[in-house]
């Protein structure tokens, strides 16, 4: 018997078609990836599978039960994780699971064999709020609320974006032990090399299957959507000797805990300087000081020529900022969005209508310049949010995980806008988790425990710890971590 089975199904959203005549089956015991682009239908099809939606043609069933007429069924059977909410931020851990657990009418206590595994790594943090967690121990917590109830079949919906690739290996380790359980498991990522530890893996594109079968077919089937062509980038010329950061022995103590200890690095106009560390490392806490949001308790630093620990206001008027979780008012249209952060930035109102007009023009939505924000595919939203950090041509932008859960095509795209940025001599500084985006920058900082462990360029750091990629560098390194990334 297939644990899920999907024939012939339809969904609209008004005139959007998200689903057109997919089918599919998944096997018992089988891990099963859903992979494609932003918008591809993935979400959708997640949530008629869990009972959360209803078909308007076909059937779904899972573990044998149909999604319309046996829903609570299938509910006591199927763990879910979804892509943007799973855990309640300002409750504790241990709220978080009893929350779930009640809800699935059990008890932690009940259920713990089915999550002992990967609770009993979190477990010693059951009074913090999920809130602070790290990205990898909330990944733990959401997925031990998901199996709490011991289901036979587990739905994860992009459940890694944002998260470390140390992190990330770590989750799919997991996985691999719960398939052996005998769990089915049916998960999307953007990440190719989780894809490739999927059995199976169906490519959805504009709300149809285009291809079933193993990794390596569809992704050699579909190489140019996902392995497309790499970029080729002249840095800017005459412009790289002159220092738009300065950082010496910059220290940022939270009592005894020092997140960032000791760090001292400079980064030239024009240079894409990646910015990379597991989650725990510090980074944040460093771009926080840099951007003018927090002061450092030691050491001294400059950001386009002001000082971080008194003129953090002059340099939040002369940066750029774009960040994972919040860029852009989402129930703004394209075009207010665009004025908005132009009259934040004190741009004149005859060079706002100009300069608007010119930048609709370059992403080619002037056509969609009146659209809602929130109606937009993830692509677009980022493309747009970056445009929006350098309108104002800071000095410097400030790039936090930019293309997080964005298909490969699509990144390629918004790092050509990042590569036409520097040659008109603007720095970004760039944090990200993939790492053939590390590639891309021009030199690269990775933070372990709060102090700068490697920097230099791609190749550089690859023959420094003799690693044949920035994959396995940033494990390489990440791996010597002595504190937690809680």
């Amino acid at each position: 018997m297939y644990a899920v089975e999907v024939n012939k199904v339809t969904k609209h959203y008004g005139k959007v078609c998200a689903l057109n005549d997919v089918s599919f089956n998944v096997s018992e015991g089988e891990i099963f990836g859903l992979i494609g682009p932003d918008g591809a239908g993935k979400t959708t099809l997640y949530r008629l599978l869990t009972t959360l939606l209803l078909p308007e043609k076909g059937w779904l069933k899972v573990g044998g039960f149909d999604t319309v007429g046996q829903m609570k069924e299938i509910r006591k059977r199927v763990g879910y994780m979804p892509g943007k909410f799973s855990l309640y931020q300002d409750l504790t851990v241990e709220e978080n699971l009893q929350f779930f657990a009640t809800l699935f009418g059990t008890t932690i206590e009940e259920g713990y064999d089915s999550i002992k595994a990967i609770y009993s790594q979190i477990e010693r943090f059951k009074n913090r709020k999920a809130g602070a967690l790290s990205g990898g121990m909330k990944q733990k917590l959401a997925l031990s609320c998901a199996l709490v109830h011991s289901p036979s079949v587990l739905f994860l919906d992009e459940p890694t974006t944002g998260v470390d690739p140390v992190s990330r290996k770590e989750f799919w380790e997991m996985l691999a032990s719960l398939k052996e359980r005998g769990i089915t498991i049916v998960a999307s990522t953007p990440y190719l090399d989780e894809v490739r530890c999927c059995n199976r893996v169906a490519f959805l594109n504009h709300g149809t299957i285009r291809g079933i079968d193993t990794p390596e077919v569809i992704l050699n089937q579909f190489k140019n959507i996902f392995n497309p062509p790499g970029l080729q980038h002249d840095k800017a010329l005459g412009v790289l000797e002159e220092n738009v950061i300065e950082v010496s022995h910059l220290v940022k103590a939270f009592g005894s805990f020092h997140a960032v200890d000791d760090i001292s690095f400079s980064v030239k106009r024009g240079e894409i300087f990646g910015f990379l560390g597991a989650n725990g490392a510090g980074k944040t806490t460093a771009m926080r000081m840099l951007t003018g949001l927090s002061q450092p308790t030691g050491g001294t630093g400059t950001v386009v020529g002001y000082d971080i620990s008194t003129q953090y206001e002059d340099i939040k008027k002369n940066i750029g900022y774009m960040s994972q979780k919040f860029s852009l008012y989402e129930d703004l249209t394209i075009a207010e969005n665009i004025r908005l952060f132009a009259g934040i930035y004190g741009i004149k109102d005859e060079d706002i209508r100009r300069k608007t007009d010119e930048l609709l023009e370059k992403l080619q939505f002037t056509e969609h310049k009146d659209d809602i924000v929130s109606s937009l595919p993830l692509g677009w939203k980022q493309k747009l949010a970056f445009s929006v950090s350098i309108f104002h041509e800071p000095g410097i932008v400030f790039l936090d995980e930019p293309t997080g859960g964005v298909d490969p095509a699509t990144r390629r795209q918004f790092w050509q806008l990042i590569y036409d940025a520097s040659q008109r001599g603007i720095t970004v500084f760039v944090t990200t988790h993939y790492m053939d985006e590390a590639e891309y920058c021009d030199r690269i900082s990775i933070m372990v425990d709060g102090k700068i462990k490697g920097m230099g360029t791609p190749d550089e750091l690859k023959r420094a710890f003799n690693q044949p990629d920035m994959d396995h560098v940033f494990t390489y390194l990440a791996r010597q971590a002595k504190r937690s990334g809680d």
